[in-house]
């Protein structure tokens, strides 16, 4: 039983060391292209060098880790081709995702979505620039929750980390965040009239704008 104890330990550790680092790389903490040291890991973090390891592997899989042999752990960059592939994969996903909450949400699905829209718009007002990436992740998660499409909606999770990085790029380019407000409004109203085409157009619309921001801010 002491083994079992030990390995939940260690597990929670891992568990705790990843989402610490998965956190400061999607706050901005760590910058893409930044360099890591395990040392420095071992010790801010307060765990032991294979935890930091396991940690780095796992992130690795994510994407936003990049494990350069003879170099050691870098945080990921993203090239301009990645980040056209990654919204061109991402518009589809939306799309799909918006007709599908259109047609398969429920009332209280269709209202919390309003809702969300409702949050950002305060946090914009508040320039409350940390709680506009929260809301906007969880507007997502209303929307895959209620879109009737389980494949679509892990697809779109796996995505996702990898998008709230792009996203705080786009989101710090000047007037992006009203537009996105105003897009956001008519994929919402459009949902409300049960309007699945319509709010799959304006999805993908949506994210071809995002996309459009993203390679202007990169050069």
């Amino acid at each position: 039983m002491s083994l079992l104890k030990v390995a939940r330990e260690e597990t929670s550790l891992r568990q705790r060391a990843t989402q610490a680092l998965r956190t400061a790389i999607l706050d901005g903490v760590l910058a893409p292209g930044q360099k890591l040291s395990e040392r420095e890991l071992c010790e801010s973090l307060d765990v032991s060098r294979s935890c930091v390891r396991e940690s780095l592997q796992h992130l690795q899989a994510e994407g936003l880790i990049t494990i350069i042999p003879h170099r050691g752990p870098e945080v990921t960059s993203i090239s301009r081709d990645e980040v056209r592939e990654i919204y061109e994969v991402r518009a589809s996903l939306e799309s799909l995702a918006g007709r599908g909450f259109a047609a398969n949400a429920s009332e209280a699905q269709r209202k919390a979505l309003r809702a969300k829209l409702t949050e950002l718009a305060k946090a914009h007002a508040a320039g409350d620039r940390a709680g506009i990436l929260t809301i906007k992740n969880q507007f997502y998660d209303v929307l895959v929750e209620g879109c009737g499409n389980t494949v679509a909606g892990q697809m779109l999770r796996q995505l996702n980390n990898r998008v709230t990085v792009l996203r705080r790029i786009s989101m710090a380019q000047p007037g992006r965040l009203p537009e996105t407000l105003r897009e956001l409004d008519a994929i919402v109203t459009a949902i409300e009239q049960r309007d699945g085409e319509l709010a799959a157009r304006l999805c993908g619309e949506h994210v071809k704008q995002a996309a459009e921001n993203v390679l202007r801010s990169m050069g």
